[in-house]
């Protein structure tokens, strides 16, 4: 069985320890480094088949595959330290670091991908975009929700800038809950009734084939409420301003 090896455990690599761990027949052997001391011994605490290393570099030693999960400030500096063996493995979640930059830093491995997982790995619900889509990468994700195979680098770069959209949905949330409690709504309803709407509306993106303009049509009544707001922030540029937030995303990934 593969022994993962895990640098850098922070929120997105506990959520794929968990994944790989929680509830599994016959969970991998992984090896953590003590980076996060907390929640490294938290994880090992929670599951017997994780151990936490002395250091970044045991964690290489001690892996077939090394799943790096720094923050891309601190990646190329303690990538550069570690000594890595042919024989590796290496699955980068480190956004935008391209496979060359990568070969570079964990050289002489050479069997390299990256991906763009999310927290819903930890329940094994979430499909994960990979490129290239190697067989060490698929082994990882496949179990956890399945792979997205991206079929080249510039389309994995916008796969990882729209996936920075996640923060300005839940603002978008909180200040449709927020105009709500300016108008008397307690706080606590306001929130729930937000969160329930949008919660039950999730169930209409589990099918493979969602069409979102179908799903905008679906909910739009001709001269109805919903048309009207639709109508609203289409001329207040909001549609535009999401493209142009891409781009912008995009070109800062591809230019680093």
């Amino acid at each position: 069985m593969t022994t993962y090896g895990v640098v850098g455990v922070g929120s997105i690599a506990t959520a794929i320890v968990t994944g790989l761990c929680d509830g599994a027949a016959a969970p991998p052997e992984v090896v953590l480094s003590p980076r996060n001391a907390e929640r490294a011994a938290d994880l090992a605490a929670r599951f017997p088949s994780v151990r936490v290393a002395t250091d970044n570099q045991q964690v290489v030693d001690g892996s077939d595959v090394v799943v790096v999960c720094l923050l891309p400030n601190d990646a190329a500096e303690v990538l550069a330290g570690l000594q890595f063996r042919a024989d590796q493995a290496v699955v980068s979640a480190v956004a935008g670091f391209p496979v060359a930059q990568l070969a570079g830093l964990v050289a002489p491995a050479t069997d390299i991908a990256r991906s763009i997982p999310l927290p819903a790995v930890a329940t094994r619900g979430g499909v994960t975009p990979v490129y290239p889509a190697t067989p060490a990468v698929k082994g990882l994700y496949d179990p956890l929700g399945g792979s997205l195979e991206i079929v080249n680098e510039l389309a994995f770069e916008s796969v990882s800038a729209a996936s920075a959209t996640v923060a300005a949905y839940f603002r978008y949330l909180g200040r449709v809950t927020g105009w709500l409690s300016d108008r008397g709504i307690p706080a606590a309803d306001a929130h729930r009734y937000v969160a329930d709407t949008f919660a039950a509306l999730s169930t209409e993106l589990e099918s493979s084939g969602t069409n979102f303009a179908a799903l905008a049509q679906a909910h739009t009544t001709p001269g109805g409420l919903n048309e009207q707001f639709a109508h609203h922030l289409e001329a207040a540029g909001t549609y535009d301003a999401v493209q142009a937030g891409l781009d912008a995303v995009l070109a800062r990934i591809t230019q680093k």
